[in-house]
């Protein structure tokens, strides 16, 4: 069949709508019709260059929809099905999904290849395969991939906010609650308040923190921080730095959580210098940012630094709790959404992002 798809050949050239051959399913395999997909900020940095990925790929690793046909041997999920799509896959067998840590399967390992288990692609043009991003690719109207890369939902989710939690909210609401453990009463600073710091907000918060403070130069996400959770809220890491300092009588933050669009040196510098003693840093976020610190402030306070993917949760049992959540009225997902866009305005969406206008832009798919 052929399906509509967002693509980029090369990297530092837009995003371009182009129609693709896609091949059906083969073992284990299954087809989506996708009709919802978050733009997060890992497809732009795919897109400038700033992550490595095999080109030419379908953008998109956020995405729900419906199960529209099976290959041989699937037991996860059947036809009629409503999924989301995980950016990790979940094999259920490697090391680290039989110890409880699925954030970290081994079947990841294609994620900047695009390829299936199998070694092969599911997207072709004019005989060039195109890989899927994460080896999902969801800015498409249909998208072949593994069954360890879909989650089954319950079918009264919306698509355009259950397409979030296949990575942006589990990331954010993971880096406070699994990978940083914040815990009641602990003070915790968030650097950056988008699509993923905006779940750390809410994940802090719901974890009991009694100061969830957010750091973010963009004026409208600091008026949104308060929606989910944030107590304060602040332009600047130096006037964060001010306050946190002192209603903790200086002891300083239990945590950081940098989720800002793009790492760098300063924000890490930042956190390390915001937290006290036996004080972790929690870095999700990608970019060029180095650690260049003097170990000395590290090893007096006993600091710690701790990278998380997915916010070291576990798809199968994360993803659903955290939509149960959604339903019950204790996480937010429908605020998220700031605005949506077609398959064809990817490129406006992703401006959108850059320029501080969205929580998270969402592609809603027509399927007509």
């Amino acid at each position: 069949m052929t399906t509509k798809a967002v693509v980029c050949r090369e990297p530092g050239k837009p995003w371009e709508v182009t129609e693709l051959e896609l091949d059906p399913p083969k073992a284990n395999e299954v087809r989506i019709k996708i009709y919802a997909a978050g733009l997060c900020h890992s497809d732009d940095h795919i897109q400038k260059g700033d992550a490595p990925m095999r080109m030419p790929v379908v953008g998109g690793h956020e995405g729900a929809g419906v199960i529209d046909a099976v290959g041989p041997g699937v037991t996860r999920v059947e036809i009629g099905d409503h999924v989301v799509a995980s950016f990790i896959p979940v094999c259920g067998r490697c090391r680290y999904c039989s110890s409880g840590r699925q954030n970290l399967c081994d079947d990841g390992k294609n994620a900047g290849i695009g390829v299936l288990q199998d070694g092969t692609f599911r997207f072709h043009k004019d005989g060039e395969d195109y890989g899927g991003l994460c080896v999902l690719g969801t800015f498409t109207r249909y998208s072949v991939v593994s069954e360890s890369s879909v989650i089954k939902i319950a079918k009264d989710i919306p698509f355009e906010v259950a397409c979030l939690v296949g990575c942006g909210v589990p990331t954010g609401w993971g880096s406070a609650v699994r990978a940083a453990g914040v815990r009641a009463g602990q003070t915790v600073v968030i650097f950056g308040a988008g699509g993923v710091g905006s779940n750390a907000v809410q994940g802090a918060a719901m974890a009991g923190a009694e100061r969830v403070v957010v750091v973010d130069p963009v004026g409208f996400k600091r008026e949104m921080a308060p929606t989910f959770g944030a107590t304060h809220t602040f332009a600047t890491a130096e006037e964060a730095f001010e306050f946190v300092r002192g209603v903790t009588w200086g002891e300083l933050a239990d945590h950081a959580i940098i989720t800002v669009g793009v790492l760098n040196d300063e924000v890490i510098h930042d956190a390390i210098n915001i937290v006290g003693k036996s004080g972790q840093v929690t870095i999700t976020a990608v970019g060029p940012g180095m650690i260049k610190e003097n170990p000395g402030p590290l090893i007096g306070f006993q600091r710690r630094i701790q990278g998380n993917i997915y916010g070291a949760c576990n798809p199968l049992t994360d993803v659903p709790r955290l939509l149960s959540m959604y339903k019950s009225g204790k996480l937010k997902l429908d605020e998220l959404v700031t605005r949506t866009y077609t398959l064809d305005q990817v490129n406006e969406g992703y401006q959108d992002m850059l320029d501080g206008k969205n929580i998270r832009g969402v592609v809603l798919i027509d399927h007509e």
